[in-house]
């Protein structure tokens, strides 16, 4: 019977030890998870942070966009007044050319009276 106790005492320790090996892995998962889920939790918060960003620039675009479209009014007003500006450069070239030649012809009068 000594044998018996000592097999089924060495049993009894090897399902002890099994035992506690498996409980110790899945007390190691069940850590894993609830890590897992921790991280999950954290990022869904960062998540939900840039939610807000871009909704926020969502609004900032917005505003933008509508500040643009009224100063395309204006754009549009120094374009037509650059355009006549240019318009109003060639006219006083013109002008200038004539004045010269203008003066020119006087000059020679000047220097040459016509003699009658």
């Amino acid at each position: 019977m000594a044998g018996k106790d000592e097999l089924a005492d060495s049993l009894n320790d090897l399902f002890t030890s099994v035992s506690t090996m498996i409980r110790s892995e899945l007390q190691g998962t069940n850590n894993h998870l609830e890590l897992l889920e921790k991280m999950n939790r954290r990022v869904a918060e960062e998540y939900n942070g840039f939610g807000d960003v871009a909704s926020g620039l969502r609004v900032f675009v917005e505003q933008l966009k509508n500040k643009s479209s009224s100063f395309d009014e204006y754009v549009q007003q120094i374009s037509e007044i650059e355009r006549q500006v240019t318009d109003f450069e060639a006219v006083i070239s013109m002008l200038d050319k004539y004045s010269s030649l203008l003066e020119s012809k006087v000059q020679s009068l000047y220097q040459n009276p016509p003699t009658s």
